[in-house]
């Protein structure tokens, strides 16, 4: 593709954007299970206002806008004290993966003050962990151990502390994870941490903002944040289940001492002190404004009402997909993020089946599934969905149906023991998927 010679009217470039925009998951109306976290059309515009208002600001420095670090201050403050730790100290991150790796770095940093004699530091995570610890892993040299899960898909925690040795600086667990939806036994998880003497991460990124109000609504959630001892940080994430514009999340620390390991300082640049607090440089002003915008124009309220909405919706499909014959759900999810699988069916090709039909659903592996994120989007759409998961399963079983093409590829990639070929594959699809 040729670099344009001359520019596009305002009118063409917009018309292409929307046109490119046709094919895409149609979120506004329910289709897709994740991806957007949508809480209507008013929250929404919300969102685009607070953006636009702080579109070109940026809070590399802290001292220029002194407004959009105050949005940045409330924000963290407010999360904070949802997850019951007034006085904790965090920053803004650009999404779950930046406050999962500030975690990680910080835990590295941490121990390399205080326990030198660590030269190969490792961490202990769930196998159902978001894949952002890899990435931490790899980009921080710090070895990911994996927890296995039992048959709750929650981490084992006899496991977990058969895996604890000298090196470990790090003790995961999530809140809830993303595949099943289920919380692992943090205060087990953070008791064992303590013991040894070494940090505790809860990833609460998709749960941060959804646990607390479902607790606030009667519903029964397992511990899981700063009431727990043991736990010294968390991430939660304002662009999930806090509705905010992506990318905002938060990542949290117990300890004032203890976020200056996830700093970088460097006064020697002849373009002045450097200092910064997280992975990026250059901080989007819009996304932090969007967070506090959202956080105040719904409040407690607001944050009540659409998880009620959403957990009211999860409940009745979990409900509806276990009374299809031959699909179940995973687990026993505590929130409104849950995956199901087949007892007698190929699952992929009901996924095929649920595309055609104009619903996006996440596909998961080992065991095979399929995976919603409810919303208030869902709501009046509950019929339909099942309607149409019932029909396609017995469309299935009827007709003997195995997936083909991707979904078939996905499903032959998940059953694979040679896990190095599989990565080998995602990393040449990486490669290939801008080719012409």
């Amino acid at each position: 593709m040729d670099f344009p010679k001359q520019g596009m009217s305002k009118d063409e470039v917009l018309s292409t954007l929307k046109g490119r925009q046709r094919g895409d998951a149609d979120w506004r109306h329910g289709r897709t299970f994740s991806l957007v976290y949508y809480a209507g059309p008013e929250a929404l515009d919300v969102l685009y206002e607070a953006s636009r208002a702080y579109f070109s600001e940026n809070a590399l420095n802290p001292m220029a806008f002194p407004g959009l670090r105050q949005c940045e201050t409330d924000v963290v403050s407010l999360t904070a004290a949802m997850l019951h730790h007034p006085d904790a100290a965090g920053t803004m991150t650009t999404g779950g993966t930046e406050s999962i790796l500030m975690a990680v770095k910080t835990a590295r940093e941490w121990a390399r003050a205080t326990k030198p004699h660590i030269t190969h530091p490792e961490m202990i995570v769930p196998i159902t962990v978001h894949p952002a610890f890899e990435k931490a892993a790899a980009y921080f040299d710090v070895k990911s151990v994996h927890i296995p899960v039992g048959d709750d898909f929650r981490a084992d925690i006899h496991a977990a502390r058969s895996l604890i040795n000298e090196n470990t600086i790090l003790v995961v667990g999530s809140s809830p994870q993303y595949p099943h939806g289920v919380v692992d036994p943090i205060t087990e998880l953070a008791a064992l941490a303590q013991e040894h003497g070494i940090l505790c991460h809860v990833d609460a990124c998709l749960g941060g903002f959804l646990l607390p109000w479902l607790e606030k609504l009667g519903y029964p959630v397992p511990p899981f944040d700063f009431r727990v001892p043991g736990v010294t940080s968390m991430s939660a994430d304002v662009h999930k289940y806090g509705y905010a514009a992506k990318g905002a999340s938060v990542v949290l620390y117990r300890e004032r001492e203890l976020r200056k390991y996830q700093f970088v300082a460097y006064a020697d640049w002849p373009g002045g002190l450097y200092g910064s607090p997280s992975m990026c440089g250059t901080r989007a002003g819009g996304p932090i404004a969007a967070a506090w915008a959202i956080m105040h124009h719904l409040g407690e309220a607001g944050y009540l009402r659409v998880t009620g909405e959403s957990m009211t919706t999860a409940r009745r499909l979990m409900d509806g997909i276990n009374a299809i014959p031959g699909l179940y759900v995973f687990g026993d999810p505590v929130g409104s993020v849950f995956g199901f699988g087949a007892r007698d069916i190929d699952i992929f090709a009901l996924s095929e089946a649920m595309d055609a039909r104009g619903w996006h659903l996440d596909r998961l592996q080992r065991p095979a599934g399929l995976h919603m994120m409810i919303t208030p989007a869902h709501a009046p759409l509950v019929e339909k969905i099942l309607s149409d998961l019932r029909e396609a399963t017995e469309q299935i079983r009827r007709d003997g149906t195995l997936a083909e093409g991707a979904a078939a590829m996905y499903g032959a990639l998940g059953t694979m023991d040679d896990r190095g070929t599989v990565s080998e594959f995602i990393l040449n699809f990486l490669d290939n998927i801008d080719a012409r």
